[in-house]
């Protein structure tokens, strides 16, 4: 009953969402891209800290595809809740909440308007490198983005991962540092993505 729910609540989202911009890519990369929503989803960030590095982890993450004729045409949002972010320290979490502003801006988005492959390989799992464009939404602010990404593709689904390093200051974050000066976090943190997609036509064979 849950998956049925999510799965129609996931499908008005893709829905409602409308496109913005296709992005040309090489034609030997053309293929049809699959409807999907997101099954499960991990969003992380690695920070540095006078006192050392630490990750903050969710698993509060939803999302969906609407898939075209190739990569380019594809669209698409993920997003996340900050207020589930955490990092093993509640004094650091309530730090970080504050900053974030969670109650003015509970959620973080990226919003696809297309995809550029960079190179595929394919065996008992189609792989893709790719280029996802798009428009990323924290603290309030919104700013256009090319993230890399890794897409293999399954029986009846795609895996999609990604690594980029994220500056604070462009998010206008600021309550980095602490106790008079003495504790500082660095503006520069690395944001990890780890997406699986579900085929829609697949959740519908198998409420």
């Amino acid at each position: 009953m849950r998956k049925t729910v999510n799965l129609q609540r996931s499908l008005r989202y893709l829905l409602a969402w409308t496109p913005t911009i296709a992005l040309a890519r090489p034609a030997s990369a053309q293929r049809p891209v699959t409807d999907a929503v997101l099954q499960s989803g991990t969003l992380s960030f690695v920070g540095h800290a006078t006192v050392g590095e630490f990750v903050g982890t969710t698993t509060a993450v939803h999302g969906g595809i609407i898939g075209g004729r190739d990569y380019a045409m594809t669209r698409g949002w993920v997003e996340a809740s900050v207020r589930t972010l955490a990092t093993g320290n509640d004094r650091r979490d309530r730090d970080m909440r504050s900053s974030m502003e969670v109650d003015r801006y509970p959620a973080m988005r990226f919003d696809l308007s297309g995809a550029t492959v960079i190179s595929s390989s394919t065996g008992a799992l189609d792989s893709l490198a790719v280029v996802l464009h798009g428009a990323l939404t924290i603290h309030g602010v919104m700013r256009r983005v090319d993230l890399p990404a890794t897409a293999v593709r399954g029986a009846d689904g795609t895996h999609l991962s990604s690594r980029f390093p994220l500056d604070l200051a462009d998010y206008e974050i600021g309550g980095l540092t602490k106790m008079f000066g003495l504790l500082r976090m660095e503006r520069q943190i690395e944001v990890r993505v780890e997406l699986q997609f579900a085929d829609v036509s697949t959740l519908w064979a198998n409420p």
